[in-house]
């Protein structure tokens, strides 16, 4: 299914594939719920997967001047209430994760279980808030010459080349996100709270994947954070950087199955 529905006099677009267990399915920072197209396709055969375009990107309409992830958490949980979703596993990738951890927080009774998929708990340093401000002001003189250099350097170094083409297409869909849904989303995260205290606080089991060369999410920070969680799986991908899912597909695409299917089936023990 391929529909929307109205959240604060605005559209959210959103699809559903499969039957079952619900997979919900967050992506990041200048992407769209498209990212998901080769997961959706392969988890539907044992879950329904949900797939959310975040407020002010893909087909989802911008909502204000700042899109903050717990304004992003709610959207989502309008989804899941319109679909009538009691309880989820939900993955959230980059900024994805920001929102999934906002869910954690605001609506823990509706998960089973959640991931940080090239993400983390922390706030914003002050040096990282004054490097959002900048890439504002890069988006606002040159849109779309900060697309062309930002979405290279989210792999890998030797995998640019490899995957050049994946690239040329996440650029494309990046083009088509409106100026005001770049600098709210970059608003949004400057402005998160630090996090960490979900992951000390949940009972949900927790997974993260990470890139052994993620420049923006280093494996040393997450794994600080994942010690401090009690129920925590930590993937570790080599020779990936902060594009996982499109690094190493197939294996970050069982490690979400594997971990939903436990999720769901400590609760039908």
């Amino acid at each position: 299914m391929d529909s929307f529905i109205n959240f604060c006099n605005k559209q959210i677009h959103f699809i559903t594939h499969g039957y079952g267990d619900a997979i919900v399915l967050l992506h990041g920072f200048l992407e769209s719920l498209e990212i998901w197209t080769a997961f959706s396709n392969q988890l539907s055969k044992e879950f329904q997967v949900i797939c959310i375009d975040l407020p002010g990107h893909g087909k989802s309409a911008s909502l204000n001047d700042s899109h903050s992830m717990d304004l992003m958490a709610d959207a989502v949980k309008a989804v899941l209430k319109f679909l009538e979703v009691q309880s989820c596993t939900m993955i959230g990738h980059s900024m994805g994760g920001y929102v999934t951890l906002a869910f954690a927080e605001k609506y823990p009774e509706n998960l089973m279980g959640f991931g940080l998929f090239h993400s983390q708990s922390a706030a914003d340093s002050e040096e990282a808030k004054t490097n959002r401000d900048r890439t504002i002001q890069l988006i606002e003189n040159d849109r779309m010459g900060f697309i062309q250099l930002f979405i290279p350097d989210l792999f890998a170094p030797d995998n640019r080349r490899k995957f050049e083409t994946k690239i040329q297409l996440l650029k494309k869909q990046a083009s088509d996100t409106p100026k005001e849904g770049i600098i709210a989303a970059l608003k949004g995260m400057k402005e998160r709270p630090n996090r960490t205290s979900v992951l000390k606080t949940t009972k949900l089991p927790i997974l993260y994947i990470l890139g052994q060369e993620d420049a923006r999410i280093p494996v040393d920070v997450a794994l600080y954070q994942a010690r401090e969680a009690k129920r925590c799986e930590v993937q570790i991908l080599k020779n990936v950087g902060h594009m996982g899912y499109i690094e190493d597909e197939s294996y970050t695409m069982n490690c979400i199955k594997y971990f939903a299917l436990n999720c769901f089936s400590n609760t039908k023990n």
